[in-house]
């Protein structure tokens, strides 16, 4: 017979992720990619060595992708703490 423990209780204190971090951990992510890209394309420059091909200069442009995903992520970050704020005002401010 199998016991079962029980899990601990999920609380807001544990799960404090705010709608767009998802996003912006993504596209540091994918900027991380694209800076380590830009780094071995523009290596080959100063060691005098031949330059890759045309792909390693397109995964580089990645360094701009990531940045605009996260900058989504902090716009949909923002536009979530406006509505909370919102209904927050509207939950106190009650008519008399």
């Amino acid at each position: 017979m199998r016991s079962e423990t029980p899990s601990a209780p999920t609380s807001a204190a544990t799960d404090d992720r705010a709608p767009g971090d998802g996003l912006v951990r993504a596209g540091a992510v994918v900027f991380i990619v694209g800076a380590v890209a830009t780094l071995v394309t523009v290596a080959p420059l100063f060691l005098g060595s031949d330059p890759f091909p045309t792909v390693a200069y397109l995964v580089s442009m990645l360094m701009g992708v990531g940045f605009l995903i996260a900058g989504a992520g902090v716009l949909r970050s923002i536009a979530a703490g406006r509505r909370r704020a919102r209904a927050v005002q509207a939950a106190t401010a009650q008519p008399r």
